[in-house]
Order: structure tokens, then sequence, then C-alpha cells
């Protein structure tokens, strides 16, 4: 009698676990039909909200900025004279930036070494080599005192730079950000002791320089950052991130936030810049067109682009009055642009293999082009056909 009781009282056990498994089983069940009925309803809300932005924004969307400037003085032609090439990296230059003083440089290269210039004299003031190669990003410090680089060691590091030519700056090197893949981009805010970065795990980073601590990370991008510009504004809080994910970010330092975003491209934004008012910016991308972006009007107003050009473009940047768009491409050629009227107003040449970089010097009087054939050229500008000196679009 005791077996028989004991028998059933296991079997009744078992009955009462099946039954749980099978309840807990249900529960899951049902709480995944309604995360996924949560979802659909989500996304349809997400889509509808989509078209309700588009139909604002089309709403402004009345005239176009080539029709505006009809009544604009067509430029004169261009005369860009290439007046120094710099010669030194023993590889692709991937990287370049301007010391505020107009004078000096910063170039990082695939050997592994950044090497600041005397854009004058063409003298090699510094030096430094790195631990790992790709040298992907690096960028001049506002007091014209330290620069910064990174690439595919994940890590971007401040150097302090020195009167003394022969001191190893290497060892003085400092790691300040650590991302989680590729360092892409970095840039100083307006002092030397906050520091940008992008990386190729997707997201933005603030960093503070002396304690290496993160201050604010931005995420939104669905794919590598490419490419960072910080708005040209002393007392700017904003910056402007493009990626693989074809979208480019505007976002607020202070809160993290992603405060617009633009998706008209059809293929990866290799590089972002800001007009210099900084209401505004264009990008560059790999489906070979180049973009500009009204911040007030909150959509793209003007597209750049020819059919003859069937390459990327890898790089952009303004002159200093606006007027002009310098883009490299990956035909080695630089296209420069009429803002304005959104024609092409005259094509560089003279690199041999893709241009990585072009900046124009913080005066606006020099444009320096980097590329993949191991060289930098630095050019001035001149107008024809007029009684005026026109520096790079400034008159």
């Amino acid at each position: 009698m005791q077996e028989e009781r004991l028998t059933s009282s296991t079997g009744a056990e078992k009955c009462r676990r099946k039954i749980r498994a099978v309840t807990v089983l249900l529960c899951s069940l049902f709480y995944c039909e309604q995360s996924r009925e949560t979802l659909e309803s989500l996304k349809r809300e997400s889509e509808t909200l989509k078209k309700k932005l588009e139909e604002e924004r089309n709403k402004l969307n009345d005239v176009e900025l080539h029709q505006v400037a009809e009544k604009v003085e067509v430029l004169s032609a261009l005369s860009i004279k290439t007046r120094r090439v710099l010669k030194g990296h023993g590889n692709k230059v991937l990287c370049m930036d301007w010391c505020k003083d107009k004078r000096r440089m910063v170039s990082s290269s695939q050997d592994g070494k950044v090497i600041v210039w005397d854009a004058f004299t063409l003298n090699k003031e510094h030096g430094v080599p790195l631990p790992c190669t790709w040298v992907l990003a690096c960028a001049y410090a506002p007091s014209g005192c330290a620069i910064a680089c990174g690439g595919l060691d994940n890590k971007c590091s401040v150097i302090p730079l020195s009167l003394d030519k022969n001191e190893n700056l290497a060892a003085k090197k400092k790691s300040v950000a650590m991302h989680t893949n590729y360092v892409s981009g970095c840039s100083f805010t307006n002092s030397d002791m906050q520091l940008l970065t992008s990386s190729g795990d997707g997201t933005c980073a603030l960093w503070d320089v002396e304690s290496g601590q993160l201050l604010q990370s931005f995420h939104g991008h669905t794919a590598d950052v490419l490419s960072l510009d910080l708005a040209p504004s002393e007392t700017g809080n904003t910056f402007v991130s493009g990626g693989c994910d074809m979208k480019a970010n505007v976002w607020d330092m202070r809160s993290g936030q992603n405060i617009q975003s633009f998706e008209s491209h059809e293929s990866d934004i290799n590089c972002v810049k800001y007009y210099p008012s900084g209401d505004a910016f264009a990008s560059a991308s790999d489906d070979a067109t180049c973009r500009f972006y009204d911040l007030r009007a909150d959509r793209e107003v003007a597209v750049y682009q020819k059919d003859s050009i069937i390459f990327g473009a890898s790089t952009c940047d303004f002159s200093l009055s606006g007027r002009l768009l310098f883009a490299g491409y990956n035909d080695y050629a630089i296209n420069v642009w009429d803002v304005l009227k959104g024609t092409r107003a005259t094509i560089l040449f003279g690199h041999e293999n893709r241009v990585s970089r072009v900046r124009v010097s913080p005066d606006g009087t020099a444009l320096c082009s980097a590329s993949w054939d191991s060289t930098l050229r630095v050019s001035w500008s001149f107008s024809t056909g007029s009684n005026y000196i026109f520096v790079l679009g400034k008159q």
C-alpha cells in the first residue's frame, strides 16, 4: 500500500512539473507574441512619423538653391596652382590638418608615422613613429602645442610638441581615447582639454584629455562612422558625423542626443564638413556626389554631381567665404564646385592616386590635399579676368 502511494505521489509530482513547464512555455509564447505585436506597432508608428516629417520638410521645399542664386554674379575663371609638394611619407597619406598659425600642418600615413610640416619651407619639424600602421586620423590642438592621432589600434593618442626637434616625442605619447574598433576621425574641441573621436564601432565619443575619462558617448549610427566635424562657432556645442549607414547625423555634445539626421546618399558617407557660418554642412560619398544640407530648413538643398564623374568622393572642404566646395575623388582629381550655382568651377590635377583629404588653411589663402600617392600638395589661388585677387573664394 505504501509503495503504491509513493508511486502515485511521484507520478503526480512529474505531472505537476510538466504542467508548470507547459504553463511557462505558453506564457513565454504569449509574451513573445505580445512583444512581436508591440514591435510591429512601434515600427508602423515610426514609419508614420517619418512620413509626417518628410511632408513637413517638403512644405519648406519651395525653391532650389541654384534658382535663388540665378542673379548672383558668375565666378571668374580660377587658376589654382600647386606651389609646394611635401614628400616624406613612405606610404599612403590618410589624413592631414592645419595648425591655427596657418603655417604648420600635421599628416598621418599608412607607414605608421605622423609628420609635422612647415608648409612654407617644406621642412619636417617632427616625425613620430607609432606602434601600428594605418594612422587614419590626425588633428592639431587649438594652441598648436599638441597633436592627436589614431587608427587601427582602436586608440587615439595625444602627443605634446616641443621646440627641440631632436626630442623623442613618441615617448611622451599619451593614450586618451579607446574604442572597440578602429578610430576613423578625431578633432579637438575649442580647447586642448577635450577630444572628439569617431570610430568603426559605430559611435562617436567626447574625452577628457588630462584624465582620459569618457565624458559623453554618441550612439545613433548603425554602421562604421567614417568622419566628423565640429561646428565652427567658438561657443558651438554641436558636431556632424557621417558613416557607412549612409546617414549624416548632427549631435548635441552636452546631452549626447542626435538632434538632426539626413538620409539622402546612396552609399557610404566618407566625409562631412560644416559650412563656415555653421548653418549648413556638406558631405562627400562613394555614390560620386557631394550634397549640401541646410540645418535651418532641415533638408538637402543642393547636389554636386556630373554624369562624367563615376568615382566616389572621399573628402571635401569649403573656401573661407563658403562660395567654393573642394572635393577630392577616387579618380585622383579634385573638383571645385560653385556652392550657390551648383556647377563645377574647375578641376585640379596632379595627384597620382586617390585624394584622401583636402583642407583649406585657417586664413583661406592655401589649399592642402593629401593622397594615397604618399604626397601632400599645397596650392595658392588667383583669379583671372578681373582686377582683384580671389583667394580660394575670399574676395
